[in-house]
């Protein structure tokens, strides 16, 4: 079975990650979505939360499993049976980082391949970072996240 991963805080899940979900889901036997506890990151959703929410909005895409995960990602890799691991690129600002990551990936884990896939135009420039602040001062997310999604935020921030 052909499995991909792709990893992420998704704090929250935007159409961004959906897109490139749906399209990886049509491109592999199994997409693994898998959402990191990061804790260093201090997310504003909790792992449980962002789980439920990446559950509930990606219930229709039948070979698409969400798991939360802490630790290294190629032991999780290992665990998953899974030697893709799919990361996204908004811009050309996030390759150097993506592939720093690729080639460590890579060294630790050497069958390991990373895929990297582009975002339709009309989400490259939506980040969880971006969602999360316009959510905070109250603003309309709507056109960025999934109803479910918003729905969190605005109870979470209390806008």
């Amino acid at each position: 079975m052909n499995i991909a991963v792709y990893p992420g805080t998704f704090d929250p899940l935007t159409n961004g990650h959906f897109d490139l979900i749906e399209r990886a889901s049509r491109l592999f036997d199994k997409v693994v979505v898998a959402i990191s506890a990061s804790p260093g990151k201090g997310p504003a959703l909790d792992l449980d939360t962002r789980i439920a929410l990446s559950r509930a909005v990606l219930v229709d895409l039948d070979n698409v499993e969400v798991v939360g995960f802490s630790g290294l990602m190629t032991e999780f890799m290992k665990q998953q049976q899974a030697r893709v691991l799919l990361r996204g690129l908004r811009a050309v600002s996030d390759f150097e980082y993506e592939l720093q990551l690729a080639n460590m990936n890579r060294a630790q884990m050497p069958e390991l391949e990373t895929v990297f896939l582009t975002p339709e135009v009309e989400n490259s420039y939506i980040s969880s970072t971006l969602v999360r602040e316009i959510a905070k001062l109250g603003g309309d997310v709507s056109k960025h996240v999934h109803p479910r999604v918003a729905a969190a935020l605005k109870s979470l921030y209390n806008t």
